[in-house]
């Protein structure tokens, strides 16, 4: 009896505890909203206002003023993040110097290759004639009659003569009428499709002129997979002729532009290149992608030059040669000069900060295009270096020399003897010229290729057709094999597994022929995410046939400006 009293005794007290405490919970929750209540102002239900006066005198303007005014904060405290924000003002600082490096050196380059279609490849086609002529006269059965590079030499020079003939029949004083009959904004959207045609044509122009170079020195004892030599000497004749026709409108569009009375047009004209920085700034750039871009704007800044000096001719001849008239052109030409190379500034630089990208970049695409000059001097060289030029920067030299020999041969009239004494001093002084531009770019690309360190790659031999597609097909054959026994392993669990893999495809690369490898498959790698992948299969045991296949990454010397359009991301 007594224990049971005790017990009950027990639970009351326990009750009564667990509901003082019950009540101390709902009460300090009730001084907690009293409380907030309080600080915030408000009263509540009961009318309780002895906390008012006090927090109205917190909350008085006077104070709130003073704080907004006095209080502080610590930039260390997030050092990092201020730190990278400051290294990304002073690479935008960085960018016009190293893109103007880069431009300069990408300008003479261009210069180079345009200078040779006047001055070295006429010369070439005369020693090329001349062996083809005396050679059958000697009787050397035995020799080549011309060699590959003689080939295409004397092709380049018939293109050339075939496209002055039909030159010589477009009329420029009536396609500067009809142009300059048009209205400002219909003149304005003929230069956008002027410009777009231009990139097209420079895309797939090189390609065909390296078929036709490829054709007519293909070997003869593999088998015939072509349609012949002169069909595709037609299309070639044909892609230069409407090339250099497409030029020669843009030119007279920009003349009209020039002699407008307002400059309405010129003004409009100048203003689509801003309109450019708004098509490429917000889009996602790798190094590669920037490198293609750094190459189209070479080209676009030395054919907007080539531009106005056709312009500024075809002026002067019409003013009758009066250099009062040349300083009323100097003007305009500057503005379209300045405005172009602020967009590319603007360009380049948000371009960088946006994508995170060092302007120690533009070294490296300095390195990669004077690998291309000094590679071209090789006695293994596999290209003529203005068709390396035209690879890399999409910048065919044929059909704007084409036009600038029919601008000057109608613009100035040779008549005496003393009249071709100075055509021919003026062309040995472009070979003066094209000789001392050579011997500098030569010097100034070995030494940034020597401080890229690819001088070993220059002794490597050129890839050939035959390796390149074995290398190709045998990376898309590759594949990992397991055997039975190593099934058997990993189902036991066994930690085997990555020596057992990378055994078979060690011996099978050990079986196989060594093919040469490019030189550019070692140098100037995109860095991205796939580097941290090598580093994880390296760790694991699985380098080459890891368990997800992966596109090889593309070099910077591997890449050619004429197989993209525009500014297309890949």
């Amino acid at each position: 009896m007594a224990e049971a009293l005790s017990t009950d005794l027990g639970e009351e007290k326990e009750k009564e505890d667990s509901e003082r405490e019950k009540k101390a919970a709902t009460a300090g929750k009730n001084k907690e909203k009293d409380g907030v209540t309080e600080t915030l102002g408000f009263n509540d239900k009961n009318g309780a206002s002895r906390g008012k006066k006090s927090n109205l005198s917190d909350l008085s303007l006077v104070r709130f003023i003073t704080t907004e005014l006095t209080r502080g904060y610590f930039l260390e405290h997030n050092e990092a993040k201020y730190t990278e924000r400051r290294e990304r003002v002073y690479t935008c600082l960085r960018i016009p110097k190293e893109l103007e490096k880069l431009m300069t050196f990408g300008f003479f380059l261009c210069l180079d290759a345009f200078l040779y279609v006047f001055t070295l490849l006429p010369l070439r086609v005369i020693l090329a004639l001349l062996r083809l002529f005396t050679v059958p006269c000697c009787g050397l059965s035995g020799s080549r009659l011309l060699q590959p590079a003689q080939v295409c030499d004397v092709l380049k020079g018939f293109i050339m003569v075939l496209c002055y003939s039909m030159m010589s029949y477009v009329d420029y004083a009536m396609m500067y009428h009809l142009i300059r009959g048009q209205s400002v904004i219909k003149l304005y959207i003929i230069y956008n499709m002027l410009e777009v045609a231009d990139r097209l044509f420079s895309s797939f122009g090189q390609d065909i002129l390296d078929a036709l170079y490829w054709t007519a020195t293909e070997p003869k004892e593999k088998k015939r997979a072509h349609i012949g030599v002169i069909p595709h000497f037609l299309m070639a004749v044909l892609y230069v002729f409407l090339h250099a026709i497409l030029i020669m409108v843009q030119a007279t569009t920009l003349n009209v532009a020039f002699n407008s009375h307002n400059k309405s047009l010129l003004t409009i004209m100048m203003s689509n290149n801003f309109v450019e920085i708004k098509g490429s700034v917000f889009k996602k750039f790798e190094k590669n992608n920037l490198f293609q871009m750094s190459n189209s704007d070479i080209k676009e800044r030395f054919t907007n030059y080539i531009l106005l000096l056709i312009v500024c001719l075809r002026n002067m001849e019409q003013f009758s040669w009066n250099a009062d008239h040349l300083w009323v052109l100097f003007p305009d030409v500057v503005m379209v000069i300045a405005s172009e190379v602020a967009v590319d500034v603007v360009k380049h630089a948000f371009i960088t900060k946006f994508n995170d990208i060092s302007a120690d970049v533009y070294g490296e695409y300095r390195a990669s295009l004077a690998f291309d000059l000094v590679s071209s001097r090789q006695k293994n060289a596999y290209t003529d270096y203005s068709d390396s030029v035209s690879r890399r920067m999409g910048f065919i030299p044929l059909p704007l020399a084409l036009l600038l020999i029919r601008v000057v041969t109608s613009s100035v009239k040779i008549q005496g003897s003393l009249s071709f004494m100075c055509v021919l001093l003026f062309y040995l002084g472009m070979i003066t010229l094209k000789v001392l531009n050579s011997i500098v770019l030569l010097g100034t690309s070995c030494v940034f290729v020597k401080e890229a360190n690819m001088e070993e790659k220059l002794f490597n031999p050129p890839p050939s057709v035959a390796s390149s597609r074995a290398n190709s097909r045998a990376h898309r054959t590759k594949h990992v094999h397991v055997s039975p026994q190593q099934e058997s392993t990993a189902d036991k669990g066994e930690t085997s597994l990555p020596s057992d893999i990378c055994q078979p495809t060690n011996t099978a690369e050990n079986a196989a022929p060594s093919f040469p490898k490019s030189d550019s498959d070692t140098f100037l790698t995109t860095p991205d995410e796939e580097d941290d992948d090598k580093i994880i299969n390296a760790d694991t045991g699985l380098e080459g046939g890891g368990l997800a296949h992966r596109p090889p990454k593309k070099d910077l010397l591997e890449i050619d400006r004429f197989t993209i359009c525009g500014n297309r991301i890949d």
